[in-house]
């Protein structure tokens, strides 16, 4: 059975300004756990999002767009509240920077009953911003318990215009980074996240906190893909960027896919846990194909990860 995947966190409508004298705003469905979901499910993958939206114009323009993908939003998402948004303000170069308004709560691990899963992914604000935020923690706990536990998987897809308490969030970061087996963040989150460390650095102190897998974004660069055993460098893929929206989103969901692509082909859980299904070669082949994801996202305008079928047709 192929390997069932829930990810946890916001979503929220992208209300995109144009760099001055490009255009029109344009709103899109958004939020980092919410384009995981969409980019898994559009690689072919049962994906279901736990998240908020409210019942307003907004969260049901984002519930079709997340089942347009095939994931399913499970019934405790939907709340008697205003859908979040993010205005995003694009540069001239594509890069954008980002005003949030975000609600997100969840229940306890008492009153939220997830579906069956073999991975499963939190990030972004929802993993930072409470009350949410402390439940993610609180569930990750819960389900570190269960037997068989499901495979952790974090991107803490920092937004620094919000989460301001650099301490408060280095630890939240910190103790859901303990509980996973999987972490990817870009070079600027790890930067913000250990400033006099380096990224090399950042990658050895999240490595002793326990994950097997450190995945490192790295833009038009590439990645980086470490265990304790392994380091390896991820060439980017060159292309014409229309904007980057959604590209380290695009990177997570194909990192997940590879990653449920083991546990399909057999890998043993406690394989990944410890690293030891984590060979150079196979971290070469998870990361070449993450990067090409990542590259045919901002080669297009907004949060619109390929199908399996394009990457297949310009791998």
């Amino acid at each position: 059975m192929a390997a069932r995947i829930v990810a946890i966190g916001e979503a929220l409508v992208d209300v995109v300004q144009p760099a001055a004298g490009r255009g029109d705003p344009v709103e899109h469905p958004g939020g980092s756990p919410l384009n995981i979901a969409y980019g898994l499910a559009r690689l072919g993958r049962d994906v279901t999002l736990v998240t908020a939206l409210g019942d307003d114009d907004r969260g049901r323009a984002v519930a079709d767009h997340v089942r347009s993908s095939g994931a399913a939003i499970d019934p405790i998402s939907f709340r008697d509240e205003p859908t979040s948004s993010a205005t995003a303000h694009l540069r001239a170069d594509g890069s954008a920077d980002y005003v949030f308004d975000i609600r997100w709560s969840l229940p306890g691990p008492s009153g939220l009953r997830m579906p069956p899963s073999e991975l499963v992914h939190v990030g972004s604000l929802g993993a930072f911003v409470d009350p949410g935020g402390a439940s993610v923690v609180e569930h990750l706990v819960a389900l570190a318990r269960h037997e068989p536990a499901p495979i952790i998987a974090f991107d803490p897809n920092m937004r620094p215009s919000i989460v301001t308490d650099h301490a408060a969030a280095l630890a939240r970061f910190e103790a859901i980074a303990g509980l996973s087996t999987v972490l990817k963040l870009s070079d600027e989150d790890a930067e913000w996240l250990y400033p006099e460390a380096g990224v090399d650095g950042a990658i050895e102190r999240i490595l002793a906190l326990g994950p097997a897998l450190v995945a490192v974004t790295r833009g038009g660069d590439g990645a980086v893909l470490a265990t304790t055993a392994e380091r390896v460098p991820v060439p980017g893929v060159a292309v014409d960027v229309v904007d980057t929206i959604g590209a380290g989103d695009s990177f997570m969901s194909a990192l997940l896919d590879g990653i449920a692509g083991l546990l399909d082909a057999g890998t043993a859980p406690d394989a990944l846990r410890d690293a030891s299904a984590l060979d150079r070669d196979t971290l070469e082949r998870l990361g070449a194909f993450a990067v090409r994801c990542a590259a045919i996202t901002v080669s297009r305008a907004g949060a619109n990860p390929p199908t399996l079928a394009e990457v297949g047709v310009e791998a």
